[in-house]
């Protein structure tokens, strides 16, 4: 398959890539940066220069073209309100516009935990990314695409053993973002799993395995 990496030099998507492209998919892996193209290439993708910030749906559509999958895994990352507000908000739902324009059903977004951040004081900027996210998942979960939902709990900057809790409700905590990429990578294997909002994070199962249990029942 030809897959669009939205975020591929992102936290999730520089470790999805190469997953994905050792299963022998092609992915086009959108970079804000020129100087990001090199890293891209070198894990077997196909760069796209382009900053989801200040592209259009007819931009998306371009960078786009051919592609069977589309993965959003951008995210501000705290970098400010607005920007929280065009990336995780606006991104996806630009994004949704844009698979319909160009005939792509499956639709894979990376969310946030619904508890995430709740065992601290407020934070309006916190309290902002949550809302936007929410946003996006009504926007998504409303579509007629064949979308995928991840709400990772607390994103942990490391690879991971591969080993999660996965499910559409599963107890708070941490996820290693390479464990969220190894998901991302069989949920892609098995498009019979669809229309599905999950909860994930670092547990006892291989994620090859906890996926698997989720497609039996699809």
């Amino acid at each position: 398959m030809r897959i669009f990496l939205i975020g591929a030099t992102g936290g999730v998507g520089h470790r999805l890539l190469p997953l994905l492209h050792v299963r022998g998919h092609e992915v086009v892996g959108l970079h804000r940066k020129p100087e990001q193209s090199a890293a891209i290439a070198k894990a077997g993708g196909i760069p796209m220069l382009g900053d989801i910030i200040d592209m259009t749906v007819d931009d998306l559509v371009a960078a786009g073209k051919g592609c069977d999958v589309i993965v959003f895994s951008a995210g501000a990352a705290g970098s400010g309100l607005d920007r929280t507000t065009a990336i995780d908000g606006d991104g996806p739902i630009k994004t949704i516009e844009a698979a319909k324009r160009l005939g792509i059903s499956r639709f894979y977004l990376v969310s946030a935990f619904p508890e995430a951040g709740r065992q601290r004081d407020r934070n309006d900027r916190f309290e902002h990314y949550m809302a936007e996210k929410k946003r996006a998942d009504v926007a998504v979960a409303a579509s007629d695409l064949d979308w995928v939902i991840l709400r990772p709990g607390t994103l942990i900057h490391e690879d991971g053993n591969g080993e999660v809790a996965l499910g559409p409700a599963v107890p708070y905590g941490d996820v290693a973002r390479g464990n969220v990429a190894k998901v991302l990578a069989e949920l892609i294997e098995r498009p019979q799993i669809r229309r599905e909002v999950l909860e994930l994070t670092d547990g006892t199962t291989p994620a090859g395995e906890a996926v698997a249990r989720l497609g039996r029942h699809n």
